[in-house]
């Protein structure tokens, strides 16, 4: 049934998706090299947890290409109060078994665990002042998502399908083992997993799985789109890099905050009632749309959007003069600081979980308050006085997204990754 590379990775995926140990199973049955091995001494790796870009695939231009294979299991302490110590041993022991079991890069695993306001509110102890991490909320006038507020969120990244479902058997307590190495202390020991979510992104995934609610029939994603909207994302001239994400002071520095939306697609209109230009025009720039400056699903942009700043500062005018806007052009306005440096590192994959076209949205950055200034740049409020341009028409891509979650966390450093009190301690 599933005969050639294409279809081996659509079974890999759908597999993802399922999981559980019959899906591993079939995965395993069709692996075709070991998965990499970890290392024997995990204090070697780095103390950033979210530092996973030196082990990522690069294309030919040097954008980090992210897992093809993604899990998001939101979790929560399995009793009231502060995690104890024993919690903390269980925790540290389930994750150095993935280190020694599963090499830090694309082939292997990459991970970081993370952790909500909620659970902080366990102890009698705040977080420092000056540690920008509040409850998440409402980010737009026309949205009503609902908040994840469970105490942790661990996220898991892969290449390879079979690594990805056999670390979560292994956490979840339903396999002894994790590629060959004892799982002593599963997750679950500690922890009840509360969502677990999961999802994709690379050249031909998207096209492979459009027959979900969101899509048209017609099956209109190109084939080596990385996304459901037909355009690559995450161009390294347009990213934050680790360093600059990465707190520097307080008792979290070398961790970060982590923003994780997710948001269903409605892509009937931006394929059937919008023609190419069209969608370039309110993915990027309508100069971009003018100037033919996006081939295809843009792999000709390099390393960069190509959103100039004159692009950028010139919204206004665009705005009167093609009665529309575009989704990054908006979002640039506030994703950099004085110096001119990217303040927000995106790492977004897309999901069918529920059949429906959903976009998973990771963003790391040194305070949330930052993401949520570029979000209310993106939501282009100020730009409806422009009687062609309303909320969610002809301003960007609103018109086709909807957020149904949010959630904002700590990525804590490696040292401090099990179970952190406020303080650091």
């Amino acid at each position: 049934m599933f005969d050639g590379p294409s279809s081996r990775r659509e079974f890999m995926k759908a597999a993802v998706a399922v999981g559980g140990a019959s899906a591993l199973s079939a995965c395993m049955s069709r692996a075709e090299e070991p998965i990499p091995k970890g290392t024997d001494d995990p204090s070697s790796l780095p103390e950033r947890q979210h530092a996973w870009n030196d082990v990522l695939v690069h294309d030919d231009a040097g954008n980090v290409e992210g897992p093809r294979h993604q899990l998001l299991l939101y979790v929560n302490l399995d009793h009231d109060g502060p995690p104890t110590e024993d919690d903390r041993q269980v925790l540290e022991s389930a994750l150095t078994t993935l280190d020694r079991a599963y090499e830090r890069s694309h082939e292997g695993l990459v991970y970081s665990i993370a952790y909500s306001p909620a659970y902080f509110d366990r102890f009698d102890e705040s977080l420092p002042d000056d540690l920008d991490l509040p409850e998440p909320r409402s980010l737009a006038p026309f949205e009503d998502p609902e908040f994840d507020r469970q105490d942790a969120l661990l996220h898991l990244g892969s290449t390879r399908a079979d690594a990805l479902l056999e670390a979560e058997e292994a956490l979840t307590g339903d396999r002894d083992t994790a590629n060959t190495v004892t799982m002593e202390s599963p997750l679950t020991d500690v922890v009840a997993v509360d969502s677990r979510r999961t999802g994709f992104v690379g050249a031909g995934m998207p096209a492979e799985r459009q027959d979900v609610a969101g899509i048209p029939d017609s099956k209109p994603v190109p084939e080596q789109s990385p996304l459901f909207m037909g355009f690559k994302a995450g161009f390294t001239q347009n990213q934050a890099t680790e360093d600059y994400v990465t707190l520097q002071d307080g008792p979290f520095a070398g961790g970060t905050t982590k923003h994780v939306a997710n948001i269903r697609q409605r892509l009937d209109d931006w394929y059937v009632e919008q023609d190419f230009e069209d969608r370039v025009a309110e993915m990027f720039s309508p100069r971009h749309a003018a100037e033919g400056l996006v081939d295809g699903v843009g792999d000709n942009l390099g390393d960069s959007s190509g959103l100039t700043p004159e692009i950028i500062e010139s919204i206004e005018e665009q705005a009167k003069q093609y009665g529309r806007v575009g989704h990054a052009q908006k979002a640039a306005r506030a994703n950099r600081d004085e110096e001119g440096n990217v303040r927000v590192l995106r790492r977004h994959f897309e999901s069918t979980d529920d059949d429906v076209a959903s976009l998973h949205f990771p963003s790391l950055q040194t305070g949330i308050s930052v993401f949520e200034e570029v979000r209310e740049a993106m939501n282009g409020t100020d730009l409806t006085s422009n009687p062609a341009i309303r909320q969610r028409v002809n301003n960007g891509i609103l018109e086709y997204i909807f957020v149904r979650r949010r959630g904002n966390f700590l990525v804590p450093p490696r040292q401090l990754r099990s179970f952190p009190t406020p303080t650091g301690e």
